[in-house]
């Protein structure tokens, strides 16, 4: 369907994707808890390889040990990792589907600590306000070793093969703990003004130019506005997309390839992912972070009262607002007219008209989907075929998002199968064809 703009090649100046739908970061805990790469990995990254996606951004990839969110992630820390990342690259490949490897570090925002390191590490050292998550604040020695880390992170992921790095600068994680106005309390050169706080990125970016040169793909995720205090309104509500668009410039001075724009200054947030938020379903797995922050007990505790629980439910659905498919268009459409590299937006797509009329009308250059993609692994084909939504749309409950911290990830929406049986048969097909015959 060359005439048609979802099928039409995506150029970035060092990299061009097949079509105008990407796979958003995103995946479970299928590694090996020391930080190393497991074939459930890549049988997961396959099934969007093969249902025709232009490109895979990766799921968090910490580029430090300290800065995982959770155990049994695929790290990028040392260089003994980067035979599994050419292994997946390969196998991506082969698929005609390009594989941008998210450079990441949790910060503070660690779901469930390893047993290497007792804190994260911040631009603060005030705890998370929602989980109570604790932290250290970052001298200038940790920040010196935390930019070698990322440009050293993007050097592996050249050596390896892949088709580019992502900077995960949104949705609460360690770039945004220094963005944000609301969270970053630092009084030195990392602190204060704007420009300060977004010194620490910008220094990234330039040691990865430094590192691997000005052809490799490089793109930046931002949460273009915070909402900072959606869940917490005695918080500040953190940067603006006026703040944003700053940024962005900035980014695209520094030589970044692309904005990916998002929104929520934590994750999850009502605004990442839109949708519901299944407090039933949460009580069964919000227990694996009872030790993991000072006000996780009390979470749970709401979680599993009823009353408290609907009320939280309704808080959730108030701060998210009307809008899910498409949310962060507002914000895209102003990145897109404040920078000239193309733009991605993310925010519950799934129709194939409404992501044509966006980029048609310069909204975006291109979507990228999570929770419709583990609906619907074969969405892009789908579009493909002439339809506009897939049969059994994504529901976005959520359910998918709070089975993750204990469960393998996959679509927990039994309204949308025949069976439960079809449901775990769905979940667990990511573990076939198993590692050994």
């Amino acid at each position: 369907m060359p005439e048609d703009i979802l099928f039409q090649p995506l150029p970035f100046r060092n990299l061009t994707v097949k079509n105008r739908i990407l796979r958003s970061n995103m995946a479970g805990r299928f590694d090996n808890y020391d930080g190393s790469g497991n074939p459930a990995r890549i049988n997961w990254e396959l099934k969007f390889a093969r249902g025709g996606v232009g490109a895979i951004i990766s799921s968090f990839v910490p580029v430090q040990m300290r800065g995982r969110i959770i155990p049994n992630y695929a790290a990028i820390d040392r260089d003994d990792r980067i035979p599994f990342w050419r292994e997946l690259g390969r196998r991506v490949h082969e698929h005609d589907c390009k594989f941008i490897l998210q450079l990441s570090h949790a910060g503070r925002q660690r779901d469930i600590g390893g047993i290497e390191y007792a804190k994260g590490l911040s631009s603060t050292d005030r705890p998370e306000p929602f989980h109570g998550f604790e932290c250290e604040r970052m001298t200038l020695a940790q920040i010196r070793e935390t930019v070698d880390a990322f440009a050293a992170g993007a050097r592996r992921a050249r050596e390896a093969g892949l088709d580019g790095v992502e900077l995960h600068a949104a949705n609460g994680y360690l770039f945004t703990q220094f963005l944000s106005s609301a969270i970053n309390d630092r009084k030195d050169k990392y602190g204060g003004s704007l420009h300060n706080r977004a010194r620490f990125l910008l220094e990234v970016v330039a040691a990865i130019r430094a590192e691997v040169g000005r052809d490799f793909h490089l793109q930046a995720k931002l949460s273009t506005t915070e909402f900072n205090n959606s869940l917490v309104p005695w918080e500040s509500p953190g940067n603006t997309i006026k703040d944003s668009l700053n940024v962005c410039r900035w980014l695209e001075e520094a030589g970044v390839d692309a904005i990916h724009v998002s929104s929520g200054s934590a994750f999850p947030h009502p605004k990442n992912p839109p949708g519901d938020f299944p407090v039933e379903e949460a009580v069964k797995t919000y227990d694996s972070m009872l030790s993991s922050g000072s006000g996780a007990l009390r979470n749970y505790l709401t979680f599993r009262s009823g009353p408290a629980a609907q009320l939280y439910r309704s808080v959730w659905i108030k701060a998210r607002g009307e809008t899910i498919e498409g949310i962060n268009i507002p914000d895209a459409i102003a990145v897109k007219q404040a920078v000239g590299i193309p733009v991605l937006c993310t925010g519950g797509f799934q129709t194939a008209s409404f992501i044509r009329q966006a980029i048609e009308n310069g909204v975006c250059d291109a979507v990228t989907i999570a929770r419709p993609l583990i609906a619907n692994n074969d969405l892009v084909h789908v579009f493909a075929s002439g339809k506009d939504r897939p049969d059994r749309p994504c529901t976005y409950c959520n359910k998918c998002l709070v089975n993750v911290l204990e469960n393998p990830l996959g679509c927990y929406d039994e309204t949308r199968y025949a069976s439960r049986e079809a449901m775990i048969e769905e979940i667990l097909s990511v573990f076939r064809p198993a590692p050994f015959a």
